[in-house]
């Protein structure tokens, strides 16, 4: 076998260790890639307690209360399921009812999720792509929630 043979078995063998090493990277990873989990997703795909996930949606209308400084629960929408949230913690100045909101946390038993950290659209006009993608899936898109020309999940 010539040198330049060895090299290229070399290399090759080194291409398919790292292909096997990716595949099975990304296998692992197949549960978790997704950005977000709507409330529809979360009730029909029977997430399990203690589940770390992120839910997002609109924080809907008339159910934010303040417990004390820090403590807060609302819930959060798809137009179809609702998810109570509990937060301990500072909110984002944009947080609002009616606007998008995407919160990491973990599935608690009985149905509430106890969120550690809330994230919350970063402009009046913008709502992430798939905050977006989950209101028009479900038939509760309005054309007020984009930028007027632009489509959703795009900012100026």
């Amino acid at each position: 076998m010539t040198r330049k043979r060895r090299r290229l078995t070399l290399i090759g063998a080194a291409a398919v260790v790292l292909a096997i090493a990716l595949g099975l990277v990304l296998f692992a990873l197949r549960d978790t890639i997704v950005f977000f989990n709507s409330p529809s997703d979360v009730i029909s795909n029977a997430v399990k307690p203690g589940t770390r996930l992120r839910l997002g949606g609109l924080v809907a209308p008339g159910s934010v209360v303040r417990d004390n400084d820090l403590d807060m629960h609302f819930q959060v929408t798809d137009g179809n399921h609702s998810i109570g949230v509990a937060y301990h913690g500072i909110l984002p100045d944009l947080f609002r009812e009616g606007q998008g909101v995407v919160a990491e946390g973990t599935l608690e038993p009985g149905g509430s999720f106890r969120a550690d950290t809330v994230l919350a659209k970063h402009d009046e006009k913008y709502m992430p792509k798939e905050v977006a993608d989950a209101l028009k899936k479900q038939g509760h898109w309005k054309d007020e929630y984009g930028n007027p020309g632009a489509t959703a999940g795009t900012a100026k």
